[in-house]
């Protein structure tokens, strides 16, 4: 239904649209789309293959009042952009061509509305089109601003503009493992990169040397000598560098801002059959990890087991079946299986504190001494933004997990040599709690009191210090523990959402938003990543399998105090 997709994209998006096509007809009874800059009916040429011919004809008279109606629309909608087309319109004055696209070019760049095209892509009615709009609209690199980036050593803002003769940077966004080595997808931001560079990765402060550069088209390579600004190219040749990474010229170094990614939410064991070679799964997993950031792996301690933690329990089957895949398992399953999932839960101090440790040990000759006051402030939102710009100041990467360390000491109670070691102790132990066995979020831990020995104080004596004073500060303060909450939405027939609801509730989610049009409804939840285990079989059960949802991580949130014993490690 257009006329409610636009209604939608008003409502949920709170956008402006530009509407520059229509469609004529829908559904079943499609049959293309009317141009309203070209105020004509695009007619694909069947007869092409290729599906790239088209021809501008004649609006058919049965539409053509809807499309004066829109056109009228659009330009109104060009003109907040362009004060002479304005006038223009007022005076009814025609309207050229190129006058409206720059006007529509203008108005998109600046964010005043966005356009809005509709087509088919499986039958390529409107492709064309589109592909124009993309070059006429859509600002290119050399409209962007320059990029910002940070010199690594002197953690200075270093600019680069989108200038060939400027010295070359670019970001790795993407990593694809191939037999032959892997091929990096690289955006260049600025100068020139050519085959047979070698070029800086600042990330890792090594140097890498560009084999090969390629445009992907789908599937087909295209070989280049060289990439500037703008370009999305595959480089050959990188050993080790991976998405997020900065690649830049050697003689101007400079580190571009990251991609952050989502951290896992969910975790399962990986049951490996005899017969499976461990050396090759291990190289496969570490290959999976390089393609998708989201997906992370590792061996527990304790258990020995191999773990493997991604965004939900379909994002670990389809990582686990690539891994089938690529090691060439024809037993499938029975080779490779995920365990019972296990939640990402985290934890934080239930309330301020400030707590004094005193570490004194003799036994024989030089002791261990080191006592320290620390004030501990579980971070809210403005709390956690405070910090993030904080750390951003001081061209610093806020920490993952939100826990930031900070001294307040003064007078030299603690020597200045001894501080950092009182972070270390304090970050060992919030990897883990003494209750709970998962990590620490959302605390600042100030250290802002202490003494010292001028014989028996070490840096080893205020890192241990410090780890008991972490610990014993839980007892104390109390745990909030934390869960994943997941947005879920569920799209199927009207006449289940009775039961599809009800079933929501008693997974202790909270219904956001319900909306039904011609028979199908959605509903749109947020419910505990833990009570989600087996809904898709839950859901095709009680709908008879003509409903399907989607689920994302939205936020963490505190477990109720009943149910606060349950998680097990």
């Amino acid at each position: 239904d257009f006329k409610d997709c636009i209604k939608q994209m008003k409502q949920k998006l709170q956008c402006t649209p530009a509407i520059c096509t229509i469609p004529v007809g829908e559904s079943s009874e499609f049959k293309g789309i009317i141009d309203l800059i070209d105020n004509k009916f695009v007619l694909k040429d069947e007869t092409d293959k290729t599906n790239r011919k088209y021809s501008l004809v004649d609006i058919p008279a049965s539409h053509k009042d809807e499309a004066a109606m829109y056109r009228e629309q659009l330009l109104e909608t060009a003109s907040l952009a362009d004060d002479e087309l304005a006038e223009m319109i007022l005076e009814g004055k025609e309207i050229p061509k190129e006058k409206l696209l720059s006007a529509l070019r203008k108005g998109t760049i600046e964010g005043r509305f966005n356009p809005i095209y509709c087509g088919s892509s499986k039958n390529f009615h409107g492709v064309q089109v589109l592909l124009d709009a993309v070059v006429n609209f859509l600002p290119s690199p050399l409209d962007r601003p320059p990029v910002e980036g940070l010199n690594p050593k002197t953690k200075e803002t270093v600019q680069r503009k989108p200038d060939p003769k400027e010295p070359f940077s670019g970001l790795a966004f993407k990593t694809v493992a191939e037999p032959t080595g892997d091929l990096v997808y690289v955006r260049v931001y600025s100068g020139t990169l050519k085959q047979g560079d070698t070029v800086l990765n600042t990330t890792y402060g090594k140097t890498e040397r560009i084999a090969r550069l390629y445009r992907m088209m789908g599937n087909t390579r295209q070989e280049l000598e060289q990439a500037e600004p703008g370009a999305i190219v595959a480089v050959v040749g990188l050993k080790n560098t991976y998405t997020g990474h900065t690649l830049c010229a050697e003689g101007a170094p400079v580190a571009l801002e990251s991609i952050s990614f989502p951290k896992p939410v969910i975790s399962a064991a990986i049951n490996v059959a005899r017969t499976v070679d461990t050396g090759k799964l291990g190289e496969a997993l570490s290959r999976m990890i390089r393609d998708d950031p989201t997906v992370k792996f590792h061996t527990d301690e304790e258990t020995k087991d191999m773990i493997l933690s991604g965004m939900g329990e379909l994002h670990l089957e389809i990582t686990l079946e690539k891994i089938r895949r690529s090691l060439n398992l024809s037993q499938g399953n029975a080779a490779l299986a995920l365990g019972k999932p296990r939640v990402a839960y985290r934890q934080t101090l239930a309330k301020q504190i400030e707590f004094q440790t005193r570490y004194i040990k003799q036994t024989g000759g030089r002791g261990k001494f080191a006592v320290i006051h620390m004030r501990y402030t579980p971070l809210d939102e403005e709390g956690i933004d405070r910090w993030t710009a904080k750390m951003t100041e001081d061209k610093e990467k806020p920490d993952p997990n939100n826990v930031y360390f900070d001294d307040e000491i003064s007078g030299g109670v603690v020597p200045k040599e001894y501080i950092p070691s009182v972070e270390e102790g304090i970050r060992n132990m919030a990897k883990k709690g003494s209750k709970y066995p998962f990590p620490f979020v959302d605390l600042e831990c100030i250290l802002f009191d202490g003494k010292y020995h001028d014989v028996d104080s070490s840096q080893d004596a205020f890192r241990l210090a410090a780890e008991e004073n972490f610990r014993d500060v839980q007892q104390v303060a109390g745990i909030r523990l934390l869960e994943p909450i997941m947005t879920v939405v569920v799209v199927g027939p009207e006449q289940y959402q009775g039961s599809v609801t009800g079933d929501i509730n008693r997974r202790r989610g909270m219904i956001e938003e319900i909306s039904s049009d011609k028979g199908r409804g959605m509903i749109k939840a947020k419910v505990p990543l833990a009570n989600m285990f087996g809904y898709d079989s839950d859901l095709k059960g009680a709908t008879s399998g003509t409903a399907s949802f989607s689920m994302e991580f939205s936020h963490y949130a505190e477990v109720p105090e009943a149910l606060a014993d349950i998680p097990k490690p």
